[in-house]
């Protein structure tokens, strides 16, 4: 992300999301555009994610997404995913449902708390959506995990296994303790904007209503 100016109002938001939650790349998407804009004008945005499973244990194998949708919900549910995938189209996202890989999130949502320790969340999160939604990627295969977080630019905790996504048993049971604290709080979708000082936004908001929001949170901290 470019770097923010020093000067202006700070606001913290927080958002649970999920990276194979399309919901949540649009939303997410409309955000970064609103925060952006503040950004531009010499507000700082702290953005903190908050980990969200669609699929709680979902194993990590691979599959191809649409099958896996159509045996599950049937064909109404593949007609209008790729019915959705035409219509955002036209806000700049490229949604490749053919080539999708169905994967459980654990691994992506230890990747992206490995990159908020290095500043460097915003861009791995970017980068999961555009690997699932568009590239086709697994993102759920360590080797995948690997290659993403290299060029986001996020390196392994453990300077002796660069290039690697290691397992810790500390990064599974602080994972799996937020997973429940964010379940906790009475989340049951995703996304979800917790934006200092402004009323909790769920769903993918249209990015009018998160710069209207975020401009709130600019006032109150202002004022403060």
């Amino acid at each position: 992300m470019e770097q923010q100016p020093t000067s202006g109002a700070t606001v913290g938001v927080r958002i649970a999301l999920d990276v194979i939650c399309v919901h949540s790349y649009l939303g997410y998407t409309r955000f970064t555009r609103a925060a952006d804009r503040l950004r531009a004008e010499g507000h700082r945005i702290q953005v903190e994610f908050l980990p969200f499973e669609l699929a709680p244990g979902a194993g990590t194998e691979g599959a191809p997404l649409l099958p896996v949708l159509e045996r599950a919900f049937g064909p109404q549910a593949v007609r209008q995913t790729l019915q959705f995938a035409g219509q955002v189209a036209a806000e700049g996202l490229e949604l490749h449902y053919e080539r999708a890989v169905a994967t459980g999130t654990f691994e992506a949502h230890r990747l992206i708390a490995r990159a908020a320790r290095q500043g460097r969340a915003e861009e791995m999160v970017e980068r999961l959506f555009r690997a699932h939604f568009t590239d086709g990627l697994h993102i759920g295969d360590s080797g995948t995990l690997a290659r993403l977080a290299a060029e986001a630019g996020v390196t392994a905790d453990d300077p002796g296994a660069a290039g690697s996504v290691p397992e810790t048993a500390a990064e599974t049971q602080r994972l799996r303790t937020e997973l429940d604290r964010v379940r906790g709080l009475g989340i049951t979708g995703v996304p979800v904007f917790f934006i200092d000082g402004v009323r909790q936004l769920t769903g993918s908001q249209p990015e009018a209503v998160l710069l209207s929001a975020l401009r709130e949170a600019v006032g109150s901290a202002s004022d403060g």
